[in-house]
């Protein structure tokens, strides 16, 4: 636009100057890109939407070299108003595309072009802390350790909580609600129920609070995964945010008595902290492990072999009680994939009480009404280093590494 241009008073002005631009553009393809729209669109974001859809409908629609390409941090003002609008966008969008964190070997890639050089099992740990976000990934000083900078980012920096506040500030415009209910999921590793959520955040259950759980869900905040094993199947929501979980876990509420790293490290907690987190890591990396265990392949039908994947509960026929952390059921081989998560910095011993809940664990799934009797039954242990072969190994079928993950 020309110089002298005189400042647009309103949308609709903004839009007309914009159309008269594109008028005069003479290329195959014209592209707007809009950067940041909850940010541009500002408070008075209906107007804003209302003269955008008018723009693309009275003239751009009809223009066979415009596109048009929005984007936006603010997870919730997006599906809101441009995603879910049924106003001039509804059915107007063309593709959308999620930026989604980078995979443990995203992750590798970006550290070697930096010049780390950090142990996979490092790599494993930072992702588990910082998750695989490369605005946090940058902030990773390779003029210190991996625990230095874990201590800088969130033992030593003194505006940690206003960092945790800035995460949902910047993806929802209401915040404290999600906060709330981040925060009561960081208190329970295996998620809760909609209704447990409900009671322990205070909220009634209705639309809003539907609206809240869609929306961390499709901000990548939490998951949904149903558990089996009781009469009716739980749809369970879990916190996977790893920068959440680790400041929730170590720093919110806890002051001065957070400690550092350095003393925390192998230590009753932080084995407690990875364990857990180290079986998120491998639900993020889902693809990975059935890349290992050869069964993310497509059939001559066309039809995925992996028909469920879930967390299980119930009880064996001697009255004890087994959780397994995630079975692979694969109706076209018939075959169930018990998958035992455990985190270790050395090789993973299993010892003969193991071996025994190990057996539990299998009895019990033989048993219950979600195992089809015509399956067979693989036990695999996905671990950091592997598991020692000895006399209490011998159930085990298969092994996924930590670097089958890094595939």
């Amino acid at each position: 636009m020309p110089e002298d241009t005189p400042r647009p008073a309103n949308w609709r002005e903004a839009f007309r100057l914009l159309r008269k631009y594109l008028e005069g553009v003479d290329a195959e393809r014209r592209v707007v890109f809009l950067d940041e729209l909850p940010w541009l669109a500002g408070p008075q974001s209906s107007e804003m939407i209302t003269e955008l859809g008018y723009f693309w409908n009275s003239w751009a629609d009809r223009q066979r070299n415009v596109v048009l390409v929005v984007c936006g941090s603010a997870t919730s003002w997006m599906l809101d108003n441009v995603i879910r609008d049924y106003g001039g966008l509804h059915g107007r969008i063309t593709e959308t595309m999620r930026l989604l964190p980078f995979t443990l070997k995203e992750c590798e890639m970006y550290f070697q072009s930096r010049g780390f050089h950090l142990s996979r099992y490092e790599m494993a740990v930072a992702y588990m802390a910082f998750g695989g976000i490369p605005y946090y990934l940058d902030r990773i000083d390779n003029e210190k350790n991996l625990s230095e900078n874990i201590d800088a980012f969130f033992f030593k920096d003194t505006m940690i909580d206003q960092e945790f506040k800035d995460v949902y500030a910047g993806l929802y415009a209401t915040s404290e609600r999600y906060v709330d209910i981040v925060k009561a999921l960081g208190t329970k590793f295996y998620g809760m129920t909609r209704r447990e959520l409900a009671e322990a955040v205070g909220i009634e259950l209705g639309g809003t609070f539907s609206k809240i759980l869609d929306n961390l869900h499709e901000s990548g905040i939490t998951r949904e995964y149903p558990r089996y094993g009781k009469e009716r199947v739980e749809t369970v929501y879990q916190l996977k945010d790893f920068f959440s979980m680790f400041y929730l876990h170590f720093i919110h509420g806890k002051g001065a008595d957070a400690g550092n790293w350095r003393t925390i490290q192998r230590t009753p907690k932080f084995y407690s902290w990875a364990g857990n987190t180290f079986e998120m890591l491998c639900i993020e990396h889902l693809p990975q492990i059935k890349d290992k265990l050869r069964i993310a392949t497509i059939n001559r039908m066309r039809i995925a072999t992996i028909n469920r994947n879930y967390c299980w509960r119930g009880q064996a026929p001697n009255g004890k009680t087994a959780q397994i952390d995630l079975v692979l059921e694969w109706k076209g081989e018939r075959t169930d994939y018990i998958c035992e998560m455990k985190f270790s910095e050395h090789d993973f011993t299993i010892d003969k009480s193991y071996e025994s809940e190990l057996a539990n664990k299998i009895d019990a799934f033989l048993h219950c009404k979600q195992h089809t009797k015509t399956h067979s039954i693989q036990l695999v242990m996905v671990t950091t280093n592997g598991v020692t072969h000895n006399e209490h190994s011998k159930d085990v079928n298969q092994e996924v590494t930590l670097d089958d993950l890094f595939l």
